[in-house]
């Protein structure tokens, strides 16, 4: 079956950053959630060069772009290196990519990538701006309307029928909700220090063996990784490695 590639849809850095990683498996398409329900598999952004580096084997090379809300790291490996050599620091851009995430950290593989003019800038700060309005709106009226439901199947078919939302839209600000409700009565930390002391040996215990035998949704498991990371309760003594302090 031939897969439909996913709609660039045009973002806020800072609601790539601030989102919610959603990682999937197979051919489903990964996915930022932000703080709106707004679902961001590839990401259209306009902003400015504020760092350009390559390293010193050729085969990594990453440009950090502002727009003014936030900054986000956009980066190339091996034979795509050299994706930004005709680019500058000061260089105002449009990119389109894909968004994806790594120890914790949101960032962009590059698809398209061009210089911007001014006048586009400000019409693409106008189509988010409309975008998140939208967004917002459903997002105030679900908060309003979500306790006097059975369930959120319910709560979804009064919106579809009385305000006319579309389906999708309604799903992704559900999620978000659902997303925040879980993470607000559940605390992983304690389950997580009690397994270290299970499987480490001495030496650390690798974070993706950490999650299979956690049995935890990758993004809890990570936040709470790095909850107990910032906390300096554990340490990483090195990449994809952890230990208690």
């Amino acid at each position: 079956m031939e897969t439909l590639r996913q709609t660039a849809k045009v973002a806020r850095i800072s609601d790539i950053i601030d989102g919610n990683f959603v990682r999937k498996e197979g051919m489903e398409p990964s996915y930022v959630l932000t703080k709106f329900g707004e679902k961001v598999s590839r990401a259209k952004i306009v902003g400015t060069i504020i760092n350009k580096f390559m390293s010193e084997d050729g085969n990594y090379s990453s440009v950090t772009i502002d727009d003014d809300t936030d900054a986000i790291r956009v980066k190339a490996f091996k034979e795509d290196a050299d994706f930004f050599d005709k680019f500058n620091v000061g260089d105002n851009i449009l990119l389109i990519g894909k968004v994806r995430e790594y120890n914790g950290e949101n960032y962009i593989i590059p698809e398209i990538m061009k210089k911007s003019e001014t006048n586009y800038e400000n019409y693409h700060k106008l189509k988010v701006l409309k975008q998140l309005l939208k967004k917002k709106k459903i997002n105030d009226i679900v908060q309003k309307q979500k306790d006097k439901f059975a369930d959120f199947e319910e709560l979804k078919k009064y919106l579809v029928k009385k305000h006319k939302f579309d389906e999708k839209d309604i799903d992704s600000v559900l999620e978000n909700i659902s997303e925040k409700e879980e993470k607000k009565e559940k605390d992983y930390k304690p389950m997580l220090m009690e397994l270290i002391d299970k499987l480490d040996n001495g030496k650390g215990i690798e974070i993706r063996k950490l999650l299979e035998e956690s049995k935890l949704n990758e993004n809890n498991f990570q936040e709470a990784v790095n909850e107990l990371v910032a906390d300096g309760i554990w340490f990483e003594p090195k990449p994809g490695v952890v230990k208690k302090v």
